[in-house]
């Protein structure tokens, strides 16, 4: 029987974040396809409903809250999954937020809140677990980056300038680490709706205007990115380090639409 390159069984994956939105739906397809998956968020109601969900798929999984401010937290995660699956070879950085502010009057504490979650939250997840991954010589990373990882949107220059950072530091750790078989690459998702962005998408000329530049004439769905999360997670990505791969209806490659 011809093996299947996308099959992730026996696989172990944490997925930060990954309780609510693009997080939820990428920890339950990592199942779908045979991961055994750690969803892990702050809100322990949510990792009980996700960890719930991930179990009824007959996938193996641990009830354990964390935030990617709190290194100590991230490094609790690790311990507890290793100790009861003795090993990580997946892990997904999907924790994040965002805030639209005029760029002139944004404060410090609040750039730093974003910059701290998006980027330096990515740094902890990818340094708390690459350590155990290069250790043992065996490791997949995919850190959630965004269309504003190659484009300014308006009026949130801190958003913006995380994600971008993220894609850097998604390159750097691929000429690092990658010579230890740890593959770090990026998924840059598109417009996806979500309980948190839907009234953006659906009531406003900003909303109006993301619809317009995007090809494919609707938002995605957030399951859509499951696809490109279990491939570079698989060995059918062996070959592939520090890309970034956009989901994104066609949004990056358009130029004029109508």
């Amino acid at each position: 029987m011809t093996k299947n390159i996308f099959d992730l069984s026996g696989k172990t994956a944490v997925v930060v974040g990954g309780t609510t939105g693009i997080g939820h739906s990428l920890s339950l397809g990592l199942a779908d396809a045979g991961a055994h998956v750690i969803a892990s968020s702050r809100r322990i109601e949510e990792v009980e409903k996700t960890a719930a969900e991930i179990e009824a798929k007959d996938r193996r999984t641990l009830r354990l809250t964390s935030d990617v401010k709190s290194r100590t937290s991230l490094v609790a995660l690790r311990d507890a999954t290793l100790a009861e699956f003795g090993k990580v070879d997946i892990l997904i950085n999907c924790a994040g937020t965002t805030k639209r502010s005029p760029t002139l009057t944004v404060s410090e504490e609040e750039w730093d809140h974003i910059i701290e979650t998006n980027l330096t939250g990515t740094l902890r997840g990818c340094q708390v677990f690459g350590e155990s991954m290069i250790a043992r010589g065996y490791g997949r990373i995919i850190n959630i980056a965004s269309l504003t990882s190659f484009l300014g949107f308006f009026e949130v220059a801190a958003y913006s300038a995380s994600k971008a950072a993220v894609a850097s530091l998604t390159k750097v750790l691929a000429a690092e680490w990658s010579k230890h078989g740890v593959l770090v690459n990026a998924i840059a998702p598109g417009m996806f709706r979500t309980a948190l962005n839907s009234n953006l998408l659906d009531n406003t000329e900003r909303g109006r205007e993301l619809k317009i530049r995007t090809p494919m004439g609707r938002w995605g769905n957030t399951d859509e990115l499951i696809g490109a999360a279990v491939y570079l997670a698989s060995d059918a990505a062996s070959f592939v380090a520090g890309e970034i791969i956009a989901v994104d209806g066609g949004f990056l490659a358009s130029g004029v639409n109508q």
